[in-house]
Formats: structure tokens, C-alpha cells, sequence
């Protein structure tokens, strides 16, 4: 008998959850095609498996470039290849600037910083945080110096290990975060700080648990999953671990402030924040400087390493690739200068390799998803602005009965009540969510010659000088490309350079077995671990 009301109660939710499609079906009539999505799941066992970014690719093919998935009853639309995604985020870049309430982030941020922020609170941080990422030396020849310094100590660290396989992980973020630290608290960790390895392993083993397609069902089902064990809970574990770091550090500069002797990042926006003290209605409060720091300090310090972590990897696969290198270096900048960005023009090769690690990594295949500001005909299609429903559905019913049906802020839920058990389904019902998809503008087989074979003549002409690609956007495009971008392409061109002037690297295993293609994840990919040998060079 159980079994039978069971399976009563699944067809009751089966039931209404298709009275909900069909509900809104005529709103979103001229939105784009896309596969038939199944009641409470959508399209979500088409996208199984740890890439769905390949997945979308393969829709793509029936569907086209412009489609929507249903991601649980959620209508998301998904835009793949260069000339859909460019035309989005750069000439509709007002359009699709927008950022969704993701359970996931809106947990761990809470809606506040740049990074989850949009309308008015999205144009003041950013201006912002652009602003003073330039006075404190962004794109400055006092932030080279910096980085260059940075080298020298990565340098030494790698001689220690000479002869010796190592991972080089923690050695290339130790020195890519303290670029960051520099900007946002004005000081460096030394690489054997406790406190400073802690805050790395938290981003490293975030970044892994974020790539795990159970972490990402979060955004689905967050109501279910905070009934139940998994990856989200660490997730959220570590982030309160951030929090408590970086709200010591605040408190400290709040401490030492000197209104008119700003340090760094924190400085100026606590300045900031007594400047607006009396508005009501200012954005620079405690919260948006806690979450704005904290992006940029994980940002900053992920991205940037794990490409450099990967370009290491790439040499290690392709000699040739580095003695070509290492004759670039040596004929333009030598062995007794460190080299600096004015040589990165006469070094085209150099160049073109860094830029096809980036594009060939494809570090965050799906993008930070996107959502409408604005009700837009995009390409022959009406994709609406959802405003946030002011009051949002909830259906709770008792096996044989409805039992109550009424209307909450927070989100679109079933609660299934039987005698043993509660479940408790829940997913957003707010927002038309878009997915510009970088994968599939980095691979993009009409602007690439070799999409899927890693090619630095990508980034060369017929006459071996650099050229750049359109299709490269690894940093993203539009409104909402990173603010660092500035900074990571310095600190990949200086620390690249800088390790290749003094090393040769190499492996225990033979180049041919070496498998330069990246962890596939839900939301970032990763190389896979390797061990590395160093070998001053003479």
C-alpha cells in the first residue's frame, strides 16, 4: 500500500507542476526552441555527466545557436558559438547584464558585493572597485614592479626544489594571491604563513567541489539539498572560513584608518563608507566591501594560477614549444634583466602560447551565468524580463488531499508530507537566465583553425607576429567581463617569462603519455595533477 501512494503522490506532483508549464506557456511562447523538458527535472538528464557545457554544445546542433533549457523547472536560455555570444554581451551589453539569484551564491554572498550584485548597486561597486584598482597600481608600471618582485621569490622557491618532482600548485598561487593582497590590504604573505596555505587550500578545494555536478544541483534544489549531506555543505563551510579572515582584516584597518592616507582597496572603500554615512540609500556598507574583497581575492588568486599551472604542463607535453620559448627570451630580453611587459610585443610566440593555454583551458566553460535587465527581441526571439515575482508559488498537500495552496517570497516549493518521511522540493522561480557559453566561443570551429588541438599559430599571422582573435574571451565580454583582467594578463606574462628565463622543465613520464586535457567540471575545469622537474639554466 505504501508503494501505491507513492506512486499517487508522484503523479499528483507530476500533475501540477505541468498545470505551472502550461500556466506560463503562453508568456514565453517566442522565446527560443529547445528540447521538451520533463515535468520538476526539465532537460537535466540530457545534461548529465561532469561537462554539460559539451552537452549544450550537442543541443545546439538541433536547436541552434539561440535555445532554452529547462535546468529542473527552471527556463534558462543558452546562447553557444562566437557570433551569438558577442552579439549578447557586447551589442546588447545593457540587455544581458544582469545577474541571477543562484542559491548557491546568493548563500554564500547573500546578494551582496560585485560579484552578485546588479541595478544601481552593480554600476556604483564596479565603477568603484575599477577606479581603485587602477589607483593602486592596476595596469601601472608600480604593480610590474610588484609582479616582478613577486617573481624573484617564485624563482627561489623553485631553485629549492631543483632535481626534485614537485606539484607546483601552491607555489604558483602562493605568488599569484600575493599580487591581489598587495592591491586589497596592502601586504604579502611569506609562501610559509599557516594562515595564508589554509586560505589556498580552501580556494583549491572549493574550486574542486564547485566542478562536482552535485554541488551545482544546489542551484536546482536548494530547499532539498540543505535537508541533506554533500558538497554545498563544505562549500559553505569554507566561505565562512573566508568571511571570518577578511572581517579580522577589515576590523584592523578600521582600527589604523587614515581618512587621508588610503593603503589599499579596503582603505578607500572604508573611506568611502563614512563619506555616504548619512544616505540611506548607499551602497558602501560593511557587506558589499566583505563579499567585494572576497571575490577578488579568490578570483584573483584561481584563475590566474591554474592557467599558469597549466602553461607549466603544456611545456612539459611539447619541448619544442619551450626551447622555441626559451630562444625568444634569451634573444630579447637575456639572462641578466628580468623581463617586463614593453618586451611582451617583440616576444609574439611567447605571447601566442599564453593566450592558447587560456583559450585551449577554457578555465570557466559555462561563464558566470547572466540574466535579462530588460525585455529583448534577440535574433527573431522574445526573451523576457521576469521581474522577481513579488510573491512566489508554494504547494504543500497531504497524500489524498490538497491541503493548502498559497503564496511565499523566497521560492517555488512542494512539501510532500507522508508518515515517515518529509521531501522538500524547491527551485527558482524568478528571472529569465541566460548562459552565454565560452566554451563554445573558444572552440568555436569557425574562428578556429584547430579548435580542439592545442595551436599557438592561433594568435599568429602569416609573417609570425602576434595577432589577436576575436573569439578569445576567456576573461568574458560586456558589462560583466572581469575587473582583473588587466592584472592577469601582466602577472601571466611575467611570471610565464620570468620561470622560462631561468628554468628548463621537464617530467618523469615520457611527453607522448602526458594528457594535457583539463578535468571536466560543472563550473570550472581544472589540469589534471602532474609533477614537475626544474633545471636552472646555465
Amino acid at each position: 500500500m505504501e508503494a501505491i501512494g507513492t506512486l499517487v503522490l508522484a503523479a499528483i506532483v507530476l500533475v501540477l507542476f505541468s498545470a505551472l508549464f502550461r500556466r506560463d506557456s503562453g508568456r514565453f511562447a517566442r522565446m527560443p526552441p529547445g528540447p521538451s523538458p520533463l515535468p520538476l527535472i526539465g532537460n537535466l538528464l540530457q545534461l548529465r555527466g561532469k561537462a554539460p557545457y559539451e552537452n549544450f554544445v550537442k543541443l545546439s546542433e538541433t536547436y541552434g545557436p539561440v535555445m532554452t533549457v529547462h535546468l529542473g523547472p527552471k527556463r534558462v536560455v543558452v546562447l553557444v558559438g562566437y557570433e551569438a555570444v558577442q552579439e549578447a554581451l557586447v551589442q546588447n551589453a545593457d540587455a544581458f547584464a544582469g545577474r541571477p539569484e543562484l542559491p548557491l551564491f546568493e548563500k554564500t554572498s547573500k546578494g551582496m558585493g560585485l560579484g552578485s550584485s546588479n541595478g544601481e548597486r552593480l554600476k556604483q561597486l564596479r565603477r568603484f572597485t575599477l577606479s581603485t584598482l587602477r589607483d593602486f597600481g592596476m595596469g601601472k608600471h608600480s604593480l610590474e614592479e610588484w609582479i616582478q618582485e613577486e617573481a624573484k621569490h617564485l624563482v627561489m622557491e623553485f631553485q629549492k626544489n631543483e632535481g626534485v618532482p614537485f606539484d607546483p600548485t601552491f607555489y604558483l598561487s602562493r605568488s599569484v594571491s600575493n599580487n591581489i593582497c598587495s592591491i586589497i590590504f596592502g601586504e604579502r604573505f611569506e609562501y610559509q604563513d599557516e594562515k595564508f596555505l589554509h586560505l589556498l587550500t580552501l580556494i583549491d578545494t572549493n574550486a574542486h567541489l564547485l566542478s562536482n555536478p552535485s554541488t551545482q544541483l544546489y542551484n536546482v534544489f536548494p530547499k532539498l539539498l540543505d535537508l541533506l549531506p554533500g558538497p554545498h555543505k563544505r562549500v559553505f563551510k569554507n566561505v565562512k572560513d573566508f568571511e571570518n579572515f577578511f572581517s579580522t582584516i577589515i576590523d584592523n584597518h578600521k582600527d589604523t584608518l587614515k581618512i587621508d592616507s588610503p593603503r589599499d582597496f579596503i582603505d578607500a572603500f572604508l573611506i568611502k563608507m563614512k563619506q555616504e554615512s548619512t544616505n540611506p540609500d548607499t551602497e558602501f556598507f560593511y557587506g558589499n566591501l566583505l563579499y567585494t574583497v572576497l571575490l577578488l581575492f579568490v578570483a584573483g588568486t584561481e584563475t590566474t594560477s591554474t592557467t599558469l599551472r597549466y602553461g607549466l604542463m603544456i611545456l612539459l607535453k611539447y619541448p619544442h614549444i619551450q626551447e622555441k620559448i626559451h630562444q625568444e627570451i634569451d634573444a630579447v630580453v637575456g639572462r641578466d634583466r628580468l623581463p617586463a611587459m614593453e618586451h611582451r610585443k617583440k616576444m609574439p610566440f611567447t605571447d601566442a602560447v599564453i593566450h592558447e593555454c587560456q583559450r585551449f583551458l577554457d578555465v570557466v566553460p559555462l561563464n558566470i551565468f547572466h540574466c535579462t535587465t530588460e525585455m529583448i527581441n534577440f535574433r527573431g526571439y522574445t526573451i523576457p524580463k521576469v521581474q522577481p515575482h513579488p510573491k512566489k508559488y508554494c504547494i504543500a498537500f497531504k497524500l489524498g488531499f490538497t491541503k493548502k495552496i498559497f503564496r511565499h517570497k523566497v521560492t517555488c516549493c512542494v512539501y510532500i508530507f507522508q508518515t515517515s518521511y518529509l521531501i522538500l522540493l524547491s527551485v527558482s522561480c524568478q528571472g529569465t537566465v541566460v548562459i552565454p557559453l565560452l566554451h563554445s566561443v573558444l572552440f568555436d570551429k569557425t574562428k578556429w583553425e584547430t579548435p580542439h588541438s592545442f595551436n599557438p599559430g592561433h594568435f599568429l599571422d602569416e609573417n609570425h607576429c602576434f595577432k589577436m582573435n576575436p573569439a578569445f574571451m576567456p576573461f568574458s565580454a560586456g558589462k560583466r567581463s572581469c575587473v582583473g583582467e588587466n592584472l592577469a594578463r601582466m602577472e601571466l606574462f611575467l611570471f610565464f617569462s620570468t620561470l622560462l628565463q631561468n628554468f628548463t622543465f621537464s617530467s618523469t613520464d615520457e611527453p607522448a603519455s602526458i594528457d594535457i586535457s583539463p578535468v571536466a567540471g560543472s563550473f570550472i575545469k581544472l589540469p589534471r595533477q602532474y609533477k614537475l622537474l626544474v633545471k636552472s639554466r646555465a
